[in-house]
Parts: structure tokens; C-alpha cells; sequence
């Protein structure tokens, strides 16, 4: 008979409700939402209504007395991702963060210190690794057709202004902290884990009505790695891709949904060498050296009704491989080591550009 987890969901917001707790209750054989924390009595009461047998509480330190609770998921607020996440693991139990985990790296070593020195699980929900399209992305890029990676182009941007607390700095907000860890992580898988990049990072803020980014251009570069890019920006009314790739043999380009690439095959085509002497053509005239190479062109694409519910794709991937590290000791394949070193980028990031606070 199939363990079920037992679900303990810290908060519900547009996080601990729209995605966990939704998400979860399509898993009745693997897990059960059987606590909720928040300090709302409007949401207690509504969970109580939506998770059968669910216990509610206002406090969510009143969790800690506990001894039934398989996993706590903690979807509050971003600035207490981190201190909440920390309690619990020094308490013995596994947690599943909300992104982003941790302001900065140092935090990042204190949970991970917290998990191997209680034994725990400490899991970060970065879903986005799961994305269809950036796994199709990936796939293209091994299988050598593109040929060395020269850069790739990641754009998670729109045109929206906003004004809620996640707008605000002394709650971890900002577009590269609200939305940056999943474009990040990516950026980080196509760059590499092993070392950090170098980080160039520009911000402003554009349409947000809070004291926090809203706009952000990032470079990452090293020896011998590709040079990667990540725009977050809410003034780009024009996002025509999300993903652009260029290689030494041709180039990939699409969004969420679609992709396409082409390449030429070098053994294929003429063998070339540079020419010192004036290049001519077969008349003998001036000319510029030019070829028709031979494109080899494919697609990818999703159906339309998978993309209404991509969020949904990823989550459930996310948590069938939380639930095999829960249950049988298998690896996390989002490990924390690897999102310290996105938090790393990011905090880097933050000191390169102070912007001033309000209030």
C-alpha cells in the first residue's frame, strides 16, 4: 500500500492555497493536507471546508508540538521564509520553502547546517526546473545539434505595474527575488553548478509603486562556459520569446509553449580556410564570401489544453520526486546546495545595485 505523506501548509495565500494546497489535494494516494497555519480567520476557516480532517491554527509555532506531520510546506511571506523554515528543521521536521529560500547565502548555510544536523529534508519549491519547453531546451542543447553554446537568452518579462507588498524590500521583494529564482535556477543548469559565474547586474525601478525592483538585466560569464542572460522586466511590452539560444551551429528560439531550431551539419558542407589574398568571385570580380548552407530545421509545442495548466505540469512533477525522496531516501534533484548558488547570484546582484527604501 502506497505511503501517504502527511502535509502540514504554512500560510494560505496565492502560494499556500492557489498552488500547494490545490495541487495537493490531486494526490490523495501520495499526500494529505492535514494541518494549516495562518493567521487569518477567514482562511482557517476556509480550509477548514476544503482539506477533509484538516486542523487549523492561527500560530504556526503550535505545529511544533506535533509528532504526525511528514512534511511542512512553507508558502508565508518571503521574509520569513528563511527564520520559519530554520525552526522547523532544528524541530525534526522536513520542509518544502516557497522560493526564495534565503536574502543571502549565509542564510542558505544555516538551513542546510539545520537539515544535516537534524536529519531532515530541506526541499525548495523550484518547479520552473520541470518546465516543458526548458526541458525540451535542455534536450536540444545535449543532443549537440547547436554546437558549442555561445549564449543563451532567458526572458521572463511583460508590461505590468504593481503595488502590493511584494513590491516592498523589507519584505524580500522585487522581481528578482519574487520571480528571478525560477529563471535563475535555469540560467544556472544551462551555465553550470560547479562554480560561481562572474555576475553583472543591472536594475531599476519602472512601474512598481513599492521600493523594490521591477527590472532587471543579468549577465553571467566564465572560462570557457556560455554567456547568459536573464532579463526580468515589467516594461517590455514586446516579450516575443523566453528562450534564445545561439550555438556555433545554429540557434533555437520560442517561448513556454513553442519552440523551434535550426542548424547545418558541418561535415555536410565545404571544408573552409581563411584567405588573405582579395576574395574575388568566378568572374574575377571584387565579392563577398558567402554560402548556402543547408538548414536543418525542427519544432516542439505543446497542446493547448496542457498550457492551460503548466503551473499544474510542473507541480506535480515537483512533488512525485519529493514524494520518492520522502519515502524512499532517493536524492532531491533541486538540491540546496544548488539554490545556494542562485541565492549567492542574487544577493551579488542586490549589491550591485543599493536602491533606497521608503518607509
Amino acid at each position: 500500500m502506497m505511503r501517504q505523506i502527511r502535509v502540514a501548509i504554512l500560510g494560505q495565500g496565492r502560494s499556500g492555497r492557489d498552488i500547494h494546497g490545490k495541487n495537493l489535494l490531486k494526490f490523495g494516494d501520495q499526500y494529505k493536507v492535514v494541518a494549516v497555519s495562518d493567521p487569518l480567520e477567514e482562511r482557517r476557516k476556509r480550509a477548514e471546508q476544503e482539506y477533509e480532517g484538516c486542523d487549523t491554527y492561527s500560530n504556526y509555532k503550535d505545529l511544533m508540538a506535533r509528532n504526525d506531520i511528514d512534511l511542512i510546506v512553507n508558502a508565508t511571506p518571503s521574509h520569513l521564509h528563511a527564520p520559519i523554515t530554520k525552526e522547523f528543521l532544528e524541530n525534526g521536521f522536513n520542509v518544502l520553502c516557497e522560493k526564495p529560500l534565503a536574502r543571502t547565502a549565509k542564510e542558505v548555510d544555516e538551513l542546510i547546517e539545520a537539515s544535516v544536523k537534524s536529519g531532515t529534508v530541506l526541499a525548495v519549491f523550484q518547479q520552473s526546473r520541470y518546465a516543458p519547453a526548458f526541458q525540451q531546451v535542455q534536450q536540444v542543447i545535449d543532443s549537440g545539434v547547436l554546437g558549442r553554446i555561445v549564449q543563451a537568452n532567458i526572458h521572463y518579462s511583460n508590461f505590468a505595474r504593481r503595488w502590493d507588498w511584494q513590491t516592498l524590500q523589507e519584505f524580500n521583494g522585487g522581481n528578482l527575488l519574487n520571480t528571478g529564482p525560477h529563471p535563475v535556477d535555469q540560467a544556472l543548469q544551462l551555465f553550470g553548478t560547479t562554480i560561481m559565474p562572474n555576475i553583472n547586474c543591472f536594475m531599476d525601478r519602472t512601474n512598481t509603486f513599492g521600493d523594490a525592483e521591477d527590472y532587471v538585466k543579468l549577465l553571467l560569464s566564465g572560462e570557457n562556459k556560455p554567456v547568459v542572460e536573464v532579463e526580468i522586466s515589467s516594461c517590455n511590452a514586446y516579450s516575443d520569446y523566453t528562450y534564445l539560444i545561439q550555438g556555433t551551429q545554429g540557434s533555437l528560439r520560442g517561448t513556454i509553449t513553442n519552440l523551434e531550431w535550426k542548424y547545418y551539419i558541418p561535415a555536410d558542407e565545404p571544408t573552409r580556410s581563411v584567405i588573405r589574398e582579395p576574395y574575388v568571385d568566378d568572374n574575377g570580380n571584387p565579392s563577398y564570401c558567402r554560402e548556402n548552407l543547408t538548414w536543418h530545421e525542427d519544432s516542439w509545442g505543446i497542446s493547448e489544453e496542457a498550457g492551460k495548466d503548466l503551473f499544474g505540469t510542473m507541480t506535480k512533477e515537483f512533488y512525485s520526486m519529493l514524494y520518492k525522496t520522502l519515502t524512499t531516501g532517493a536524492g532531491l534533484e533541486i538540491t540546496p546546495q544548488e539554490v545556494r548558488q542562485q541565492i549567492a547570484v542574487i544577493e551579488e546582484c542586490h549589491r550591485q545595485n543599493s536602491l533606497t527604501r521608503i518607509g
